[in-house]
Parts: structure tokens; sequence; C-alpha cells
């Protein structure tokens, strides 16, 4: 598995990142051209033919023109290749004869409005050929990175410092020879082993939300940090942030470090199986505060996909439909149910975190929910979401 360990390039003069800071700007206005260039094609190959490449405006090297044309066209099939799969299912709905499913794909596909991706925070990815990496040296920097090939005879050597992140990667892997540049930052590449899978242990259901970060069916819940801050108190600090400015920047960037921190927390000794909801598209058509839309679950998601990777527990995504309103000791679901962080079943009466009511639901085997029956909206009245079955599944019915 790849990871990657961020290293800061404030130890380089004045001089050597005003360098760097002119060659990721003329990086990404080549990378601009090639997208706009490649998006009415059809289809985009990995490497993009001569006669493109020839026409682009640029100092740059024809080794970093190549490097930005690569970059781009994975961009571009990067971008498309949603709606390519949907017209791939939409062809094989129609060949099996499932005309329903296929009409409401269709209607989807001619919904789905795409818009050509913007270059404006693009990083080049730099490989062996650009960049020379030297971690055995005597200086006061414990790593020294020279760039060559670039352009216009620009070549620059980054003075730069290792840090626990990037000293853990080191011991456990392999550095690979290249970098992703930014303007503040370089980011490593390290090759680590797969780690064995878990044979052996529980399965869990974990439950991502506004207030804690986690909750898991085992009644484990994060916890605020040592200066008191949690999602909520930061995610109310980004709403008073302007967006675009310094503060508003580094409030995001206290929020991914409390993040990181907040899953490494979570224990996943014993454990072989973790399920976690497969969430999509939580706000889209929905109207939201300020401070719910800086609720990035799927920085969240991403975080313990990857710390799954590393500890050798399987990953399941579930689907979510009720799993908050669903009583985990009788099945009664109803919307009634929750109220907040408070989960009180209209039914028998359990009382628990809501959070956590909504991960046990997640450790059952449910089965999921018909898509088919989501519009009838049952949870208002309420039903029974059993664990047999897809027959039995839904049982509809007032509370007795």
């Amino acid at each position: 598995m790849i990871r990657s360990a961020k290293c800061s390039l404030k130890f380089a003069n004045k001089t050597k990142r005003d360098s760097i800071s002119v060659f990721v700007d003329e990086y990404r206005d080549v990378c601009a051209f090639f997208v706009k260039e490649l998006w009415g094609h059809v289809d985009t190959k990995k490497f993009i033919d001569k006669n493109i490449t020839d026409r682009v405006d640029t100092w740059l090297s024809a080794r970093a023109v190549q490097c930005a044309a690569k970059q781009a066209s994975g961009i571009v099939r990067g971008t498309k290749k949603k709606q390519k799969d949907r017209i791939y299912r939409y062809n094989k709905l129609l060949e099996d004869g499932d005309i329903t499913s296929a009409n409401r794909l269709k209607l989807l596909i001619n919904k789905t409005n795409m818009s050509r991706p913007s270059c404006n925070t693009v990083n080049p990815e730099l490989d062996s050929r650009f960049v020379k990496i030297d971690d055995n040296n005597k200086t006061s920097f414990d790593i020294w990175v020279t760039l060559s090939s670039l352009g216009n005879k620009m070549k620059i050597k980054i003075p730069v410092k290792r840090h626990k992140n990037y000293n853990q990667h080191s011991l456990n892997g392999k550095l690979k020879k290249g970098i992703r540049l930014g303007k503040t930052k370089a980011t490593f590449m390290f090759d680590l082993p797969d780690a064995e899978k878990n044979v052996d242990g529980d399965i869990v259901g974990l439950d991502m939300g506004i207030i804690n970060t986690f909750s898991t069916s085992q009644g484990v819940s994060s916890m605020s940090d040592c200066h008191g801050h949690s999602l909520v108190t930061i995610q109310e600090k980004l709403s008073r942030k302007t967006k675009g400015s310094l503060a508003f920047k580094r409030a995001q960037e206290h929020r991914t470090a409390y993040i990181n921190w907040s899953v490494k927390q979570l224990n996943l000794n014993n454990i072989k199986e973790l399920r976690i909801e497969n969430l999509k598209n939580v706000r889209k058509y929905k109207r939201t505060s300020r401070k719910l839309s800086h609720w990035t679950y799927t920085e969240i998601k991403d975080k313990i996909i990857a710390r799954c990777e590393e500890n050798g527990v399987r990953l399941v995504l579930r689907p979510y439909a009720y799993s908050s309103q669903r009583c985990s000791q009788c099945g009664w679901t109803q919307k009634a149910n929750r109220n907040g962080k408070r989960f009180c079943c209209k039914h028998c009466h359990y009382v628990a975190d809501a959070d956590i009511n909504a991960s046990i639901n997640l450790s059952l085997n449910l089965p999921e929910f018909p898509r088919s029956e989501l519009h009838l909206r049952k949870n208002l009245i309420g039903f029974f979401y059993e664990l047999g079955g897809r027959e039995n599944m839904v049982s509809v019915g007032r509370k007795q």
C-alpha cells in the first residue's frame, strides 16, 4: 500500500520558494491547456499524442510538458469515469431486459451535467527524471531534494526536515523516487507492505457523526483533544471565518489534524471486520447551515479506510437507510425515535446514545432496505425492520 508524508518547504530561502511558485503556476497553466484540449474527446488516452503536446506555448521542458499532459489525461479520465460507468450499466440493463431500472438510470444520465475540471489546485507529480532525493547527509537538514529538467535552465535544491510521520513510514516501508510538489509543501511517497488480514476478532459497526467523529457498537466514541476541542467546536470556528482567508485555511488544517488524531485513537485490536455507513450525497438538494457544511464525512471515511488497511481489518460499506432511526433492540423504526443525540424507542422504550445505537445496527446483518420503497416514508408512522429474509424485512404497522 502507498502512504504519503507532507514536509514543509519553509526551510528553503525566499528565492527558491519563489522559483517553485513560478514553476507550479506554469505547470498548472499547461495542465489547464491539456484538459481543455482533451475535454471534447470521446476516448482519452493515458499518453497524449505529440501533435497536441506541440501546440502548448510554455517555457517548461519537454519532459515537464509530457508529465503535465499525462496528469491532465488522468484528471479528464477520472472525471468522466463515473458517467462512463453509468452508461455501461444502462446498456447492461437493456440487454438483461430490466427496462424500468434502465429508464431510471437514463434519467440520471441525462440530468448529470459534467463541467470541465479546474487545474487551479493541481500539484505537479514529478518522478525520478526530475527529482533526486538525498536523505543521507551530514548537514543540519535531514533531506535535500534536487529538482532539475524543469525548463528555463531551472535547478532548485531544497532543504527539508523529517517529522514523526515521515520517520514512521521510512522505518516500515520504502521511499519512492518521486514527489508531489506544492508551493509550500512537498509530499513524499512510501511503498509499505500490505498488512495480513485478521481472521479472528469481532465484527464492529461504526457510525460517523457531526458531533462525535465516530461511535462504535462497542460503546466507544471519540473524545475532545487535550485543548478541549471537538469536531463541533472546530466546525463552529470554521463557520465564523471568511472563506479564502488565512484564518479559514488554518481552521481547515486544525480540522484535518483533529480528524487524524481522533481516528488514531480508534482501537482496532481484536477486530476482524469494521462496518461503516456508505454515505453519499449527504447534503445534495438540501439547505444546510454553514456549520453543517463544514462536516467533511469523506475525510473521516478516508482516514478510517487507511487505518483498516494498516491494521489488517476488513472494511465493509453498509447501506445506511434508517440505521439511525431503527431500535437496535426490537427493530422498531420510526423518525420520532431519534431526537438529536438521544435515542428513545417508541415501542420498547430502549434509551441510548443515537450514534452508538446506529453503529449497533450497522454491525447487524440487516438486509438492504428496498430503494423502491424509500419514497413511501414508512418511518413516519413506524415499522419493524427485521433481521430475517427480504420478504419479512418490513412489517408496517402502528405502535401497539
